[in-house]
């Protein structure tokens, strides 16, 4: 290849990845009144940085190839800084190992770019195999905290290269440039795939939102969203978890559920998303849904819709983990405005928007879940009744 057709082989990497990344989004003509999707994902592998994936020296890569290839961009924390939406983005290599990225979008909606550099995190002095799924909160000490998964190859078992163990990894930074790698959670439920940290102090305390397990995929004994305190997160320690929302026989979260992004306050109390698991016969769904908790003690659930507030539909149902909805971000916008980032089958992301009152409204008067078949049936008829009576006087 001659430096000429390398170079323009290159323009036309960079050409192609411009018109990616530029592309405008479009919300569905589809709504179902709480939220809007979008016709695009907000990000795919396709959308990491040129400069990530190929080596562009042709004296060491004569033949332009992609020397570190990236799989997939998801799960992603999120939070509003320097006046920009800024996703904490789950990239993962081909190689199997994720890191963390900033991208950022003047509006959330499109145009995300990446910044040059993945983030840098150090590492504890027990290394971490993989880290992911982190939650970005702006708290009110100062500090920007990552809560994600720290998971390493569980040595009780030498002999099962598959054995895992997970922990809540924490750093924190006022750059999402430098950031500082603080121990691990200490805690004494299982082990720790989703923590989250809430976003205020409750009673002078830093609270966390748990969710113990058992062991690195199944739930066991424990599981449900766990809620407890820490006096410090350069030492953060848990030495007592509730559990404020349990996992439910025949629910959407009859398997393991756990909090997605760290709540949003409102007057009415906070807005709470999480994902919630069930077994089918085509393995686990994930499906995510909503629920309001008290303003003054925030492990108390006040409101829960019945069933699923988001789940894969159409493309979202294909990928690396197929029919999985997962969300660990949202961001909530001066004029009310709620901008919901969440990943299909471990594989892209996407963006809903809805508002703080359209949530609140979901909440508060969506019917709870009656946990029989015969519940639901009465509950929809008399939603039935109601809508017959208002379709009679129309048509008088």
């Amino acid at each position: 290849m001659t430096k000429k057709e390398f170079s323009s082989k290159v323009k036309k990497l960079y050409s192609e990845h411009k018109k990616l990344t530029s592309k405008r989004n479009k919300k569905q003509a589809k709504s179902n009144g709480i939220y809007d999707r979008y016709i695009n994902p907000v990000l795919t592998a396709e959308h990491t940085p040129i400069h990530w994936r190929y080596d562009l020296d042709q004296s060491t890569n004569p033949f332009l190839m992609e020397r570190i290839g990236v799989n997939a961009a998801f799960n992603s924390g999120a939070m509003i800084f320097k006046g920009k939406i800024v996703l904490a983005v789950r990239v993962e290599g081909a190689d199997r190992k994720s890191f963390f990225a900033i991208a950022e979008s003047k509006n959330g909606i499109d145009n995300f770019k990446f910044w040059d550099y993945p983030i840098t995190l150090p590492e504890t002095k027990d290394p971490d195999t993989n880290v992911y799924d982190m939650r970005l909160v702006q708290h009110e000490d100062g500090w920007i905290y990552g809560l994600f998964c720290s998971e390493r190859h569980d040595d009780s078992k030498p002999d099962d290269t598959s054995a895992a163990k997970a922990a809540c990894g924490i750093a924190r930074t006022k750059d999402l440039v430098n950031w500082e790698r603080l121990p691990d959670l200490i805690s004494y439920s299982g082990q720790q795939r989703n923590v989250v940290l809430h976003p205020e102090f409750i009673n002078g305390k830093y609270a966390l939102y748990t969710r113990p397990q058992d062991g690195f995929i199944d739930t066991g004994s424990g599981g449900g969203i766990g809620w407890g305190f820490t006096d410090s997160m350069e030492h953060a320690e848990v030495k007592e978890e509730i559990i404020m929302d349990r996992k439910v026989y025949h629910t959407i979260y009859e398997v393991k559920n756990g909090l997605g992004p760290a709540p949003i306050k409102t007057k009415k109390g906070w807005l709470q998303l999480a994902h919630g698991v069930r077994n089918t016969a085509a393995g686990l769904r994930y499906v995510l849904y909503a629920f309001l908790s008290d303003l003054n003690d925030p492990n108390k659930v006040i409101a829960k819709p019945a069933g699923y507030f988001i789940a894969p539909e159409g493309d979202e149902r294909v990928g690396d983990v197929s029919n999985v909805t997962f969300s660990n971000g949202w961001v909530e916008k001066k004029n009310g405005e709620v901008l919901i980032y969440y990943a299909s089958s471990d594989t892209r992301m996407h963006v809903a928007s809805t508002t703080v009152e359209k949530l609140l409204d979901y909440c508060l008067n969506t019917p709870a879940d009656g946990l029989r078949s015969s519940a639901s049936v009465q509950t929809r008829n008399q939603m039935i009744s109601r809508n017959l009576k208002v379709i009679k006087k129309l048509r008088k």
